[in-house]
């Protein structure tokens, strides 16, 4: 099959961590007798400096015409071309809302190669395999009014009736795939926006009888989350819960450089690592691939529908996690010392062919089924 992916490298590590995501989505594509046209493009702090503006109008032009689009990192920059300030992770959000991506799906599975090295217990995070269903073109990221005005800031917290039922549907359809369990997070002790967020909810749970609905409050999410990660299959998430619960999920599998993520719900689907630019190792090829890598593992199944390429690329990572190779943040203390960036993406190429050659590639864990 023929596919042609937006590939913005961004901020960064971005760059640094999606050179080995194409490394090894150019191997699946030999190995399987694939064509993906690769075109590249600026977003975030990188453009912003050449251009102006964090999400151009070439890169806009490029990213719907695109079958999909795999992204780095962005967010360095807070300034424009005319020393206007604007920050640059605008271009993300810009790019989400341009796209029609409601729906951000975050899993978060320790595979068993991380077991040990996570700073859980061992029995905590074991079996643990999860997914954040997080909203994202609403909430107190886009609401208005907004600013900071005669010594008052202010944000604000809209949803529609429409927005939190068309994400409950994203999150009981997934977990049809999965265990049949949703927990839908908010704080409908305290907000409004949540007490709606609840009553819709569990409306549309209604609707899914065969699913077992229940909300809970995000601070004792946050704690049970580290408490007893097992007893969750599908998180029905805000955009702000989201982005932090999410994050806090990255202690379970031990860095926020293991997760990989899926913006869909318009027409193309938008695939990038849950981590930031990390300036303060930018440069030093010890950031982690891994969630990159993932996120093409996410995007061969859910944009071009290749269930077994997906797969052999988990499968890949896995042995390599299983062999005892990490990057810094994930390092086990058993005499090997942290491979870098670059050593990582070789690595996962490498198990990726020699399982090819094996004739030992095939479908493990799809990111509908399996969550990672």
């Amino acid at each position: 099959m023929d596919g042609r992916i937006l590939f913005l490298p961004g901020d960064g590590i971005g760059p640094e961590v999606l050179f080995e995501a194409r490394r090894v989505l150019e191997a699946v594509g030999e190995i399987h007798g694939h064509r993906f046209e690769i075109i590249e493009a600026s977003i975030g702090g990188g453009a912003l400096e050449r251009f102006g503006d964090p999400l151009p109008a070439a890169t806009r032009a490029l990213a719907v015409g695109a079958d999909a689009v795999l992204l780095g990192a962005v967010g360095l920059a807070v300034r424009s071309a005319d020393g206007a300030e604007v920050d640059a992770s605008r271009g993300l959000l810009d790019l989400r809302k341009l796209l029609g991506n409601h729906a951000n799906i975050r899993p978060v599975s320790v595979p068993d190669g991380l077991v040990g090295r996570s700073p859980l217990r061992p029995d905590r995070v074991r079996g643990v395999d999860l997914v954040v269903v997080r909203e994202l073109l609403g909430g107190i990221y886009f609401g208005q009014p907004r600013g900071i005005e005669d010594g008052v800031a202010f944000d604000t917290e809209i949803y529609t009736e429409p927005e939190v039922r068309r994400i409950s549907v994203s999150a009981f359809e997934l977990a049809r795939t999965r265990r049949k369990k949703v927990t839908s997070i908010d704080k409908a002790n305290v907000l409004e926006s949540s007490i709606f967020w609840r009553r819709i909810a569990e409306e549309v749970s209604r609707d899914y009888p065969d699913i077992e609905f229940s909300s809970m409050l995000v601070d004792n999410c946050a704690m049970q989350l580290i408490h007893d990660p097992r007893q969750f299959d599908v998180l029905l998430t805000s955009n702000m819960f989201g982005d932090i619960l999410s994050d806090e999920a990255a202690v379970l599998v031990g860095s926020l450089g293991m997760l990989p993520s899926a913006s869909v719900g318009g027409d193309i689907g938008l695939y990038e690592p849950v981590h930031g630019a990390a300036p303060d190792i930018a440069g030093q090829g010890i950031a982690n691939p891994i969630g990159a890598v993932l996120s093409v593992a996410m995007m061969l199944e859910l944009a071009f529908g290749l269930p077994d390429e997906a797969g052999a690329v988990r499968d890949a990572v896995n042995r390599v996690l299983e062999d005892g190779y990490g990057t810094a943040d994930i390092h086990a203390d058993d005499g090997l010392a942290p491979v870098s960036t670059a050593r990582m993406g070789e690595l996962i190429d490498n198990a990726l062919r020699e399982a090819d050659a094996a004739g030992t590639v095939g479908a493990a864990g799809s990111a509908r089924g399996h969550g990672c």
